[in-house]
């Protein structure tokens, strides 16, 4: 069974960093893509991150610079380390995992910036 855990999110004023990680059971996070996707209030689940199994990666254009994806392989945990965050990056992140022509989620966690 794959699942996927989200933590790290929470209340930060805009300027200021978050840490999300993402804990995987059932899969091996250096054999997947594995991604960060984001869903504000109204709005479409976006893709904000990815890494592929060769730590190849992929970014939103409107986080690159500021945002991070990376991988501990020992502790099968991807991150996602987000820094000079803005108050249009809140929304819901969630983590995702292709593996095949499967497709699996976190439940998600929440990331408010204030300004």
């Amino acid at each position: 069974q794959v699942q996927l855990v989200e933590s790290g999110g929470g209340l930060v004023q805009a300027g200021g960093s978050l840490r999300l990680s993402c804990a995987a059971s059932g899969i091996i996070v250096t054999a997947n893509v594995m991604g960060w996707y984001r869903q504000a209030p109204g709005k479409q689940r976006e893709l904000v991150a990815t890494i592929t199994s060769a730590r190849g990666t992929n970014y939103a254009d409107s986080v690159k610079g500021r945002f991070t994806i990376s991988r501990d392989n020992a502790k099968n945990t991807v991150f996602l380390q987000m820094n000079n965050l803005k108050p249009e990056d809140t929304a819901v992140y969630y983590c995702n995992a292709k593996v095949g022509f499967k497709v699996y989620w976190g439940q998600g966690t929440q990331v408010t910036v204030s300004s």
